[in-house]
């Protein structure tokens, strides 16, 4: 008995990497799985059905549950074939984990409109298609009891900034908003939503110059530690958990603290602009200073 029995999973740009790790985990522990994969280079290009083929073989090889998708999840209409290909094979839909992504990295002054458009679209839409097609499946199933979910994934790219990424941290600080906003709205018809932070040796990570990588990747760490994390937000005992940010990077697993307010300043009836100034950074700056920002 696995602890994903009976689910059914749509997993996008899992045909390699974390993806990939996080399909064949699920499978072992009894999920069915939609291995979504166009099968590009990291910026995109050259797409081949082979990567997801041959990670579906290797799970039914294994005795696990696995068809192959190809769909585009930039495309809406795509993306809406894709969720009904997993209701169609498997007969229902429990989970959307969101991994696709692609890089074209550049410094904001070299940074063309259209890589930065690319990287938006993959990530961005593409995690707003797959869960709009999902989440209008699990709205007409009206089951306030149902343990759905939708499982996103951010970066510290986007948390903390990384410099020579404006198009990728952009793009994964939005789905963090969009995760927020799925988990208000989406509770009342069974369906959780959070992200993952992760951090792990892949293809992705490793074009990424090292002076440039961000939250301390090493070599060393397994994709299957990210995985391990998917697999438990994916099963039916993580329902307490809504509207989070995991990190998942090697043996150590972050819950990450949503924005909260430092310090207020309060005028009556309004500001004069002097007084503004001064009181900024009278108090403001110190805090700063002190949070080492």
């Amino acid at each position: 008995m696995g602890m994903l029995d009976g689910r059914v999973v749509v997993l996008t740009g899992s045909g390699r990497g974390i993806g990939g790790a996080t399909a064949k985990l699920l499978a072992a522990e009894g999920a069915s799985v939609v291995v979504n994969d166009l099968g590009v280079a990291l910026d995109g290009t050259e797409g081949s059905v082979g990567p997801a083929q041959e990670l579906v073989n290797e799970i039914t090889a294994a005795g696990g549950a696995a068809v192959a998708n190809t769909d585009d999840i930039a495309d809406y209409d795509a993306a809406g074939n894709l969720i009904q290909q997993a209701i169609s094979e498997f007969g229902k839909l429990d989970v959307v984990v969101n991994v696709a992504g692609i890089l074209r990295d550049r410094m904001i002054f070299n940074l063309s409109p259209e890589d930065w458009q690319s990287v938006l679209n993959v990530h961005m839409n593409g995690t707003f298609n797959t869960s709009k097609h999902a989440s209008v499946y699990w709205r007409e199933q009206r089951n306030a009891e149902a343990q759905n979910r939708i499982i996103n994934f951010t970066s510290v790219s986007g948390q903390f900034g990384a410099p020579g990424q404006p198009n990728y941290a952009a793009a994964k600080m939005g789905i963090i908003g969009l995760t927020y906003s799925c988990a208000n709205a989406l509770g009342r018809y069974g369906v959780t939503t959070n992200a993952i932070s992760p951090g792990a040796a892949t293809r992705m990570v490793g074009s990424i110059p090292e002076e440039r990588r961000s939250g301390g990747a090493a070599a060393a760490m397994s994709p299957d530690h990210v995985a391990r994390v998917v697999a438990y937000i994916a099963s039916e005992r993580s329902g307490w958990m809504n509207g989070q940010v995991i990190g998942a990077a090697g043996p150590k697993v972050t819950l990450y603290n949503k924005p909260a307010a430092l310090q207020e300043l309060v005028a009556f009836p309004e500001w004069e602009l002097d007084t503004l100034q001064e009181q900024m950074e009278k108090v403001f700056k110190p805090t700063l200073e002190g949070h080492g920002r």
